[in-house]
C-alpha cells in the first residue's frame, strides 16, 4: 500500500480514523469529502482534514447526479425498505462509493477505507460498489481492524489526539445527513421503546407546532420523474430542496422503525425524509391514473425488490441494472400532476390529473352506460364465479 483515500466526514469516526490510518499503516491519507447536499461547512470539514494529518482533500459535489440517477429512479420505482424507510442513506452510499473510486484513481491511491462499523449495512454498501467499480483497490474497514469497542473509546482517542469531534458523551448518537434525509441511530435510540429525546430533531418541525393552516403544492411528473412545482420548472436539486423545505416546515417525514439489516440484526433507526415523502404520494398519485392494471399490480412486487437491493448494497449489481430499465419501461406514460394538501405532518392526495391518463370518467360514471352494459357485467360475474361454483363450501 502506497496511499489511502479515506470517505470522510468530519465525524467522530472518519475523524479517528484518519489519524487511526496514518499510525497503523504509515501512508499518505487522502480525505475525500462528497457533497450529498449534508447542509455543512465543507470548508471548515476540509481544514479540519488537514489539522488531523491528511494529506490531500478532495471535495466533490454529486448532488445532481445524486438526485437524478439515484433518488429519481428511486421514486419511480417507489422504493420503500419494509414500509416505511424510504432509503436515504442507502442511496446515498453507491454515488459516494463511485465518487470516492474516482479521487482514488485521481490521487495515486491504491486503496480506500470507510468509517462503517463491523454491525451495520454501510460496510456491505461501500464494499460491494468498490468489488463492482475497482476491484483492483484494497478495501480497509478499521472498525473491523482495531481494538475499539464502541464510541466511548473513539471519543478517548480523540481527546487524547486533540481531535475535535461533534459527538459528545451526552448525545452519542451517530447522525447522518443529506440532501434527502436525517437518520438518528444508536445511544439511548438503542432502546426501541424509548421515544427520541427532545430536541434530536434537526429538520422537521414537530407536528403538533406545524402551522394550523394546511398547505398545498402541485407536483408535475414527466415520464415518472418530478419536474416542477406548483407550474415552476425546477432542476432535480431545486425541486427536492424546495420540497423539503415545505415538508419540513409542516413536519412532513418522521419516521421511527426497527428494521432488519442485511447483517442479520434489528436496529432502530428515526429519520426525517420531508421532501421524498410527498413527492412519492404525488407520484403513486399520478401513476393510479397513467398506468395499466398488470403493469401496475407487476410493478409493485418489483418496488420490493429494488428497495430490498439498494438496501443491501447492490446498485452496481447486474440484476439491478435490468431492474432499473423495467421500472424505466413503466414510466412512459407516467405524466401528469397531483396536487397534495400538507397538514401536521400528514399528505394527503386531494387532486390528480394526466393529459395522457386511462382514467375515463364518462365510462366509469354511474350516470352513463358507455362501453360497459349491465348484461356485460353480468357475464363477467358468471364467468368469474364458475370454478367457485364447483367447488362450494355449504354453510350451516
Amino acid at each position: 500500500m502506497k496511499k489511502i483515500a479515506l470517505a470522510y466526514s468530519g465525524g467522530l469516526d472518519t475523524s479517528v480514523i484518519l489519524a487511526w490510518l496514518r499510525e497503523t499503516y504509515g501512508v499518505p491519507v487522502v480525505a475525500f469529502v462528497a457533497d450529498v447536499g449534508q447542509n455543512e461547512d465543507l470548508a471548515a470539514i476540509h481544514e479540519k482534514a488537514l489539522a488531523t494529518g491528511a494529506s490531500d482533500v478532495v471535495l466533490t459535489d454529486v448532488r445532481e447526479e445524486f438526485i437524478r440517477d439515484y433518488v429519481f429512479p428511486a421514486l419511480a420505482a417507489n422504493a420503500v425498505y419494509e414500509g416505511a424507510y424510504l432509503l436515504g442513506t442507502a442511496l446515498a452510499r453507491p454515488v459516494i462509493a463511485k465518487a470516492l473510486v474516482t479521487a482514488a484513481r485521481a490521487t495515486g491511491c491504491d486503496a480506500v477505507a470507510h468509517g462503517a462499523t463491523g454491525k451495520g449495512n454501510d460496510q456491505v454498501r461501500f464494499e460491494l460498489a468498490v468489488a463492482a467499480l475497482a476491484p483492483d483497490l484494497r478495501v480497509i474497514a478499521p472498525w473491523r481492524e482495531w481494538s475499539f469497542a464502541g464510541r466511548q473509546d473513539l471519543l478517548l482517542y480523540a481527546e487524547k489526539h486533540g481531535i475535535l469531534v461533534p459527538v459528545t458523551p451526552d448525545k452519542p448518537y451517530s447522525i447522518d445527513a443529506n440532501a434527502v434525509h436525517i437518520s438518528y441511530e444508536g445511544g439511548i435510540l438503542e432502546d426501541p421503546w424509548q421515544p427520541p429525546p427532545p430536541g434530536m430533531f434537526r429538520w422537521t418541525t414537530d407536528p403538533e407546532q406545524a402551522p394550523d393552516e394546511p398547505a398545498f403544492v402541485d407536483v408535475t411528473f414527466e415520464a415518472g420523474r418530478p419536474t416542477a412545482l406548483d407550474g415552476e420548472l425546477l432542476s432535480p436539486v431545486q425541486l427536492l430542496e424546495r420540497a423539503n423545505a415545505l415538508g419540513a416546515r409542516h413536519g412532513v417525514g418522521r419516521v421511527d422503525i426497527v428494521e432488519n439489516r442485511f447483517t442479520g440484526l434489528k436496529s432502530r433507526g428515526v429519520y426525517e425524509t420531508p421532501g421524498l415523502t410527498l413527492l412519492m404520494q404525488a407520484h403513486r398519485a399520478v401513476e393510479s391514473i397513467t398506468l395499466d392494471r398488470e403493469v401496475a399490480h407487476f410493478k409493485e412486487a418489483l418496488a420490493l425488490k429494488f428497495a430490498e437491493l439498494v438496501y443491501n448494497g447492490f446498485w452496481f449489481a447486474p440484476e439491478m441494472e435490468l431492474l432499473r430499465a423495467t421500472i424505466a419501461q413503466t414510466q412512459w406514460n407516467v405524466t401528469g400532476t397531483a396536487r397534495l394538501k400538507l397538514y401536521k405532518g400528514a399528505v394527503q392526495v386531494v387532486g390528480r390529473k394526466s393529459p395522457a391518463g386511462l382514467y375515463d370518467a364518462a365510462a366509469v360514471s354511474f350516470e352513463t352506460r358507455t362501453q360497459i352494459a349491465p348484461a356485460d357485467a353480468g357475464g363477467f360475474i358468471a364467468v368469474q364465479g364458475m370454478r367457485l361454483r364447483r367447488q362450494t363450501r355449504p354453510v350451516g
